[in-house]
């Protein structure tokens, strides 16, 4: 018998070595630059804005070009 695929017995007997950064503990250099970074609450406004400007216009670039389609259609049936 051809056996596709991986052995059961191979995969069984390897044990897999996982290391996460979550199970390493912080230097306390690494929280030192973790605790000295400020945040301006301006900076993240203007960015929120600007993302939810160009979500608008696109918005608005759909909404005109379906109110232009409709019209071209009425056009074209009313002639």
């Amino acid at each position: 018998m051809n056996n596709k695929g991986l052995e059961a017995k191979s995969v069984m007997n390897e044990t897999p070595n996982v290391i996460n950064d979550a199970d390493k503990p912080l230097n306390s250099a690494d929280s030192e630059n973790i605790k000295n970074k400020r945040v301006d609450i301006n900076v993240l406004k203007a960015r929120a804005k600007a993302i939810q400007d160009k979500e608008n216009f696109k918005n608005y670039i759909i909404v005109i070009f379906f109110l232009f389609t409709l019209g071209v259609i009425g056009v074209y049936f009313s002639i």
